[in-house]
């Protein structure tokens, strides 16, 4: 069976990009550093019929995201798509204007976007270039295109990841390997702020099939 890898599994996009993908025949690698929230979208998965297991992995500890996604290589018979989306809890986040910016904001969101992003990737892109074939895809906010104030110290480790992601699609070309950046600029879910749209993940999830299957875009925008 084929797989998919969700590196920042949880239960907004990760549980439905693993749906879309699961009720497709995929089995599923999560990855997160909770391990019992983990443990709960498994069962809800299994209860669906979708096969899938839990490797818990911090995505700042490169070590241990490295041998999650080389656990989930051997349980799954290999990776075939990895899609990289982690999102830290809303209470966590310390947001911080431009100029009241230090280098030290920034760097935090650089370890957690791209540097894990790149981490990933390094795991699971030899096997595809060895196999000709694969799927990477790199979630990220609209900010990473259109920076807002309130963000920024958020929006540099956007714009960098994207970057990158695009970068790494041009490199890639011809090898029968995807690479995209999808740039949500919606609010996923309930309770955002009120001037912000708002969309279900299950609305989202599908352009991630959409861009593993057709494999001819670098990048994918979802707004409401």
């Amino acid at each position: 069976m084929p797989s998919i890898a969700i590196v920042g599994a949880g239960p907004g996009m990760g549980l439905a990009i693993a749906r879309t993908f699961g009720s497709r025949g995929y089995d599923v690698a999560l990855i997160a550093r909770n391990r019992a929230k983990l443990g709960d979208l498994v069962a809800q998965l299994s209860a669906e019929g979708i096969t899938a297991a839990a490797f818990p992995a911090d995505v700042r500890d490169h070590d241990a995201l490295t041998q999650a996604l080389k656990d989930a290589a051997t349980r799954f018979g290999g990776i075939d798509v990895l899609e990289h989306s982690p999102a830290p809890s809303i209470g966590s986040v310390a947001l911080t204007s431009p100029s009241q910016t230090s280098p030290s904001d920034v760097q935090e969101w650089i370890d957690f976007l791209l540097n894990s992003a790149i981490t990933a990737t390094r795991a699971v892109l030899p096997a595809m270039r060895e196999a000709g074939a694969g799927t990477l895809l790199f979630t990220n906010g609209a900010g990473s295109i259109d920076p807002v104030p309130m963000l920024g110290n958020v929006n540099p480790a956007q714009a960098a990841l994207r970057n990158w992601a695009l970068n790494l699609h041009k490199e890639l070309a011809g090898t029968g390997i995807q690479a995209a950046h999808v740039a949500i600029g919606v609010w996923i879910g309930a309770g955002g702020p009120p001037e912000i749209p708002t969309a279900e993940a299950e609305d989202i999830a599908p352009l991630y099939w959409d861009l593993h299957t057709q494999r001819d875009e670098a990048e994918r925008v979802f707004t409401a």
